[in-house]
């Protein structure tokens, strides 16, 4: 079977031809998911990509709050994203993980081949900071008003967990320029991780900011 003129699409579920649809990046977490992953993690403090009727944090930001916007700063994370933005999502991780208490986001795993994968996640997993952890089955996920069909209404692609550590543990410090971090570990004195950091273009506010000084 040969490739040739092939030309990869994404899923109606996680993009759309002229932008996200309400009705696609409107997935929550099912309880059945998310209690578990919540006691595994000591308990998310909040969910910075949440609607008022799927929130799993009792406080979150919602699409009109703009979670991208909002600080993160000594909290510990919750993110189950629009998949129609999810290179925002994580690059804004990058650069907020080392002033929270760990970040957990939860993506589709079928799309590694894309380029916010293959810069942001791929090679940086397993080094320390960033971790993966690629879910069992397919999820079911909780949606407003959805009629079941006979084929049910699990997605037709995989998930996992991005998980950013809890760098401002007390026995973790995170020490180095930007892109060439090594976490230790004040308890045996040990390096437990080495993490070069993804390098991230200035944000359009940032952008803006400078252009008009």
């Amino acid at each position: 079977m040969s490739l040739v003129g092939f030309k990869a699409v994404n899923h109606p579920q996680q993009t759309f031809a002229r932008g996200a649809r309400d009705e696609t990046d409107d997935r929550g977490t099912t309880l059945e998911h998310f209690i578990p992953w919540n006691a595994s993690f000591d308990g998310f403090m909040l969910d910075v990509a949440a609607a008022i009727h799927n929130a799993k944090c009792e406080r979150y930001f919602t699409r009109d709050d703009d979670g991208l916007l909002q600080p993160w700063a000594g909290e510990k994370i919750w993110r189950n994203p629009p998949y129609s933005n999810i290179c925002s999502w994580i690059e804004r991780a990058w650069r907020e993980y080392a002033s929270t208490r760990g970040i957990v986001m939860l993506l589709p795993a079928n799309r590694v081949e894309q380029k916010w994968w293959q810069e942001l996640v791929e090679p940086f997993r397993g080094r320390g900071v960033l971790t993966v952890e690629f879910l069992p089955g397919r999820m079911r996920f909780d949606r407003p008003g959805a009629v079941i069909g006979p084929k049910g209404d699990r997605p037709p692609f995989g998930h996992c967990l991005l998980i950013w550590k809890d760098s401002t543990c007390a026995h973790f410090s995170l020490r180095g320029e930007a892109n060439n971090a090594r976490m230790y570990c004040s308890r045996c004195g040990r390096v437990v991780g080495h993490s070069g950091l993804p390098v991230l273009k200035p944000r359009a506010d940032q952008k803006q900011e400078r252009e008009t000084l």
